[in-house]
């Protein structure tokens, strides 16, 4: 009769405090882990990263810094490159505030609200229709509003101008009038990408489901889909908005007088104004520069959110 096997007594191994360490700080991200490997400790790395970001940020913030010590100083040159005013000031403010400069912000500020106003709307239906729908033509009519945002304006200068003076069917002169700079700002094809891009994700369970409800069109786009497309909006929203609001050719084209001017063509009226120096055109930057600023602090947590919902889709 053959003993018993016995088998080994095994002793459980314990990792040492050193290796257990190891191991935690492998799993653990840094708190500045980025693609290239970098982390918080101090290292040349560290300095890399430090120096680049402090590179980045002269290059894009000395110009805004420079623009508004300029505007705030007595005696401003716009070839010298300084981050405080010398003697501070609001000389300049009121000088381009004599020179008309508030009447052509008013003029921008309606421009820009009913501009963005009717662009919202009209891009809104046009996606609608062309993310939730199927019809013929679908394709080119997508690939037509992509093909005007390849027209510069240069291009179509003289022709829209041509129409804006006799508008064709109604035959209605729009010169000298808001409307003249609005209706041909009342699409915009980047707009109508953007959008139709976010609804065509949309599930269609979601819309079948508030159709057996008994939801019509206009209700489904405004109380289903657009909900939805929140982030779309905020992009459309500020991209659009600064896009009405630099424009600089067309509100020249429409007019028919200088007091139908923007703020933007009357940068230029400043800048060559012999009796103004380079303080008044700053001062009048800064009142240009601000609304565009608001408006992308009120929404640039939508404009971040649906640019990483469009990069990451798919």
């Amino acid at each position: 009769m053959s003993a018993p096997a016995i088998e080994p007594v095994r002793t459980p191994v314990t990792a040492s405090p050193a290796r257990k360490s190891a191991g935690k700080r492998r799993t653990t991200p840094a708190r500045f882990d980025t693609a290239l490997g970098w982390s918080d400790r101090p290292g040349p790395a560290w300095a890399l990263r430090v120096l680049l970001c402090a590179l980045a940020l002269g290059v894009f913030a000395a110009p805004f810094l420079t623009v508004f010590s300029g505007s705030f100083s007595e005696k401003a040159s716009g070839s010298t490159l300084s981050f405080l005013p010398h003697h501070p000031s609001l000389l300049n403010f009121q000088v381009a505030g004599e020179r008309g400069i508030w009447d052509y912000f008013g003029n921008s500020l309606v421009i820009a609200g009913g501009g963005l106003l009717l662009q919202l709307v009209v891009c809104t239906l046009a996606a609608y229709a062309l993310a939730r729908h199927k019809f013929r033509g679908q394709a080119l009519i997508l690939t037509l509003f992509m093909l005007t945002m390849m027209l510069p304006e240069e291009v179509i200068a003289i022709p829209l101008s041509l129409v804006l003076g006799h508008v064709p069917v109604v035959g209605l002169d729009l010169k000298g009038t808001v409307w003249g700079v609005i209706l041909p700002l009342g699409a915009w094809g980047f707009s109508v990408m953007v959008l139709t891009e976010f609804m065509k994700d949309i599930p269609a369970e979601i819309e079948e489901a508030a159709r057996i409800d008994g939801v019509g069109e206009l209700r489904m786009l405004w109380q289903v889909v657009l909900p939805l497309c929140k982030p779309a909006l905020g992009v459309a929203g500020v991209l659009g908005f600064i896009m009405i609001w630099d424009q600089y050719l067309l509100p020249l084209i429409a007019a028919k007088d200088p007091t139908d001017y923007t703020v933007t063509v009357a940068l230029s009226i400043l800048r060559t104004d012999p009796e103004v120096g380079s303080g008044v055109v700053l001062a009048g930057a800064v009142i240009a520069l601000v609304p565009s600023l608001i408006v992308y602090l009120l929404l640039q947590r939508s404009l971040v959110t649906g640019i990483a919902a469009g990069a990451t889709k798919g």
